[in-house]
């Protein structure tokens, strides 16, 4: 038995989000059945992160045990020839025993990006959220440095989340002025809760607006409360650019 490691790129903004579910079209029951074509037997992806619905990935990390002795490049070529446009395998390689695209991860790193102009745009719609009013890039950056290290992000976490424990540690944040009048924000943590970068970023928002401060910010994060933070960010800003090992 043989465990291989993909590096896949995807646009998700036709599918259901990473995870198979029920009546939707997702990114893993996608490659699954065209990787089950090409090694003629069960391969079940296993991915660093679970992508919501329209978020997209330059980097997600996903591996599957199979017994095909096909050359590695022979399954990435294959795949990426059955695979629709909006998915590509970037690299792939032979796992160590042990490796696990999830459990073995040391941190992950997202990005979200913000198209802040008078206008939309009709190229960068499913790849940014249009904020037409001016954003205080410096006032929302200040409000942001309170996130790193290890804290309780309680405030910043979907109702819907399972995980028992809401601490996490922030590695590195930065907010910074994008091409085609973009604002994105990276962010890099051991693990994230379900929400946590959209969340934050809807906060964010907020101080940007002028609405509140970076010190009420700091206040909402403190409190732990998600009702105190702001609404939850769209989905099609959002990219896991790179999971670290």
């Amino acid at each position: 038995m043989r465990k291989i490691r993909l590096i896949i790129e995807y646009d998700g903004t036709n599918y259901s989000g990473w995870q198979v579910q029920p009546n939707a079209v997702t990114i893993e029951e996608t490659i699954e059945d065209r990787l089950e074509r090409i090694t003629q037997g069960e391969a079940k992806l296993v991915a660093a992160g679970r992508t919501d619905a329209g978020v997209h990935a330059v980097g997600q990390v996903a591996h599957f045990d199979t017994e095909s002795r096909l050359g590695l490049e022979c399954i990435q070529r294959g795949l990426n020839s059955l695979l629709p446009p909006d998915i590509a395998v970037k690299e792939i390689y032979e796992a160590p025993e042990g490796f696990h695209s999830r459990y073995s991860a040391k941190s992950r790193i997202y990005k979200y990006v913000i198209l802040n102009q008078r206008f939309p745009s009709p190229l960068h719609r499913n790849f940014s959220w249009f904020i037409h009013y001016e954003l205080d890039l410096d006032e929302m950056n200040k409000a942001v440095q309170c996130l790193k290290g290890r804290h309780d992000f309680s405030s910043f976490r979907a109702s819907g989340c399972n995980s028992h424990n809401p601490e996490r540690e922030v590695l590195s944040v930065s907010l910074e002025q994008g091409p085609w009048g973009g604002i994105v924000f990276n962010i890099e943590a051991n693990a994230f809760l379900r929400h946590m970068v959209r969340n934050i970023v809807g906060t964010m928002v907020d101080v940007g607006r002028g609405k509140i401060r970076a010190s009420g910010f700091k206040e909402i994060f403190l409190s732990k409360d998600r009702k105190n933070a702001g609404k939850t960010a769209p989905p099609q800003g959002l990219f896991l650019v790179k999971v670290r090992y």
